[in-house]
């Protein structure tokens, strides 16, 4: 049964099952979409020294502004020097104690600093800042769900911490 405006405003449509929902809203967009952990999937940018699963995105769910992941760490290993481009990232601790290490440029002097987490930890990194995950705990992986404002992945990898390598727009 299509979907038939109900509205001469054209602002209200009835949903086959005769709920008047806004017109502006796809019927993809109407409903909650559940992403098991079978159903992440790593085919996504990835960094050295740790393994990107995508849960929510325009892939998965058609998010429309957000991507949500888990990122893994394995022990004793560092990631490689990453950005995220434009997206903001929230970084949720699950498990382990991964560091975040990013060049602070904003003293006299630029200074590597070192972001020490735990379980239960949040980090933001704000966009473009070139950073790294270090996972020092030489026996237990480290795991962070990861949220950006984005709806896709944006990962552009790096050689060093610096700017240097940084292209904004």
């Amino acid at each position: 049964m299509p979907v038939q405006p109900s509205d001469p405003a054209g602002g209200l449509v009835r949903t086959p099952s005769g709920i008047l929902v806004p017109a502006d809203l796809d019927p993809f967009h109407r409903t909650l979409h559940h992403v098991a952990p079978g159903g992440l999937i790593g085919h996504t940018t990835q960094t050295s020294g740790m393994k990107r699963l995508e849960a929510v995105s325009g892939k998965t769910v058609g998010a429309r502004s957000l991507w949500m992941g888990q990122t893994h760490v394995a022990a004793a290993t560092a990631s490689g020097n990453h950005h995220h481009g434009a997206s903001e990232t929230a970084i949720y601790v699950v498990s382990g104690h991964p560091v975040f290490v990013f060049l602070d440029v904003e003293g006299d002097e630029p200074a590597e600093r070192r972001v020490q987490t735990g379980p239960g930890d949040y980090v933001f990194v704000p966009p473009f800042v070139p950073h790294r995950e270090e996972n020092p705990d030489p026996e237990t992986e480290a795991v962070v769900v990861i949220a950006r404002t984005t709806q896709e992945a944006i990962v552009v990898n790096l050689d060093g911490l610096d700017w240097s390598e940084v292209r904004i727009g």
